[in-house]
């Protein structure tokens, strides 16, 4: 498809990006969810420094993402075990 330029505002800053025409819509999505996230921490707690915000705003989304990333990995762990026990138990069965 190939890559587009497009222009992002995040926390009142713009950001111009070249990015493929397939995640534009993702990355235009996230900088929308960063926005919003900051708005909430600017209206709920009383930090009004960008930089504090956009910081608070990144490690939220950061250990979001190392969630998923160890439940994907101990999902993965345990289709591993099933895997080895049904290969086991076949194992078992044909060799009789």
């Amino acid at each position: 498809m190939g890559e587009i330029s497009i222009k992002i505002t995040i926390s009142d800053r713009i950001y111009p990006l070249k990015v493929n025409t397939e995640e534009e819509e993702i990355v235009r999505r996230a900088a929308k969810i960063i926005n919003e996230r900051i708005k909430d921490y600017q209206e709920n707690y009383a930090v009004r420094d960008k930089q504090d915000l956009l910081s608070m705003a990144v490690l939220h989304y950061a250990t979001a993402v190392l969630r998923v990333e160890n439940k994907v990995q101990n999902q993965d762990t345990a289709v591993a075990e099933k895997v080895e026990e049904l290969d086991s138990l076949l194992n078992d069965f044909f060799s009789k």
